[in-house]
């Protein structure tokens, strides 16, 4: 059994829900707190042993690739005044030379596409995806627990939550099989069920580990639903062939595509660092009585 070495983010979304912000910044670059989006994906997938971060990238995405490059004028301007806890911090969060790759998507065809461009970097290893609009906060990381089920299962494996039943016909659901391990067989994939229809309320949550050969099927995957190449349909293909297993995540997750998701993951990540708890605690209390809706800023 191949070991997860690598990690697919797809980065080429054009961000349409976060304009006019987006318009000249990567949503990607977008930040919580004090660093981009993209840098918590990342350090997730660093955190589950991940050794090679592949960008598949769009236009006026190369910020992106300068983040996770040496800034040599920082980082001497850093040292030549003392500030040796931010240098040092920037230099753990940076990636060994040739542990990041870029490619292009080039057209705007679906995740499904954006994970076959990075077909020629990935090669015949099993892989890790995720998403970046998703970031995760819990004590282990939603990845790392993933590898691990990986390493006792050899197969593919799908990171799950629940969602109110009410709103399953939003997501991509997953069918609940048998419990294995610490996680379960997955028996059906279904994308956006119809209302009353899903086999369960456990959403896809943008974490995946999927072996090789959904290139395979990726390359000859007809467009589907928005007219693009769906992943889920190319999986529902390759699990007709290899198993897939769930692994029921129990922290929050935060869909930064969103304004409301992102707003959400910047309090909840303050919130988290005990730095800035008691203060943000405070601010939050003071805002919530003081500042009523208003029509005029809704509509801004």
């Amino acid at each position: 059994m191949k070991r997860v070495r690598k990690a697919v983010f797809p980065v080429a979304g054009l961000g349409t829900r976060f304009l006019p912000a987006t318009k000249a910044v990567p949503k990607e670059m977008l930040t919580v707190v004090d660093r981009p989006v993209i840098q918590y994906v990342v350090d997730e997938a660093r955190e589950a042993g991940i050794e090679h971060f592949i960008f598949v990238t769009g236009r006026n995405k190369a910020v992106i690739e300068d983040h996770f490059d040496i800034q040599f004028e920082l980082y001497d301007t850093l040292a030549q005044r003392g500030k040796d806890d931010q240098l040092a911090r920037l230099q753990r969060l940076q990636p060994a030379p040739g542990q990041t790759s870029f490619t292009r998507q080039q057209v705007p065809m679906g995740l499904g596409h954006a994970v076959w461009c990075a077909r020629e970097l990935v090669g015949d290893e099993p892989f890790a995806l995720l998403l970046p609009d998703m970031i995760m906060q819990s004590e282990k990381s939603c990845m790392k627990a993933m590898v691990e089920l990986y390493e006792e299962t050899g197969n593919n494996i799908i990171a799950v939550q629940e969602c109110d039943p009410a709103e399953a016909h939003k997501y991509g659901i997953v069918g609940r099989g048998e419990d294995t391990h610490h996680g379960f067989r997955i028996t059906e994939m279904v994308e956006k069920p119809k209302t009353g229809t899903a086999p369960s309320n456990l959403y896809i949550n943008g974490r995946y580990i999927l072996q090789p050969e959904i290139f395979k099927i990726l390359e000859g995957q007809e467009k589907g639903a928005g007219n693009e190449i769906q992943l889920t349909d190319a999986m529902l293909k390759l699990e007709k062939q290899q198993p897939f297993y769930g692994y029921h995540y129990q922290g929050r997750t935060f869909d930064c595509g969103s304004p409301e998701g992102f707003v959400e993951a910047n309090v909840a990540f303050a919130l988290w660092r005990s730095d800035m708890n008691e203060n943000m605690a405070s601010v939050i209390r003071t805002l919530l009585d003081e500042i009523k809706p208003s029509a005029r800023r809704g509509a801004a």
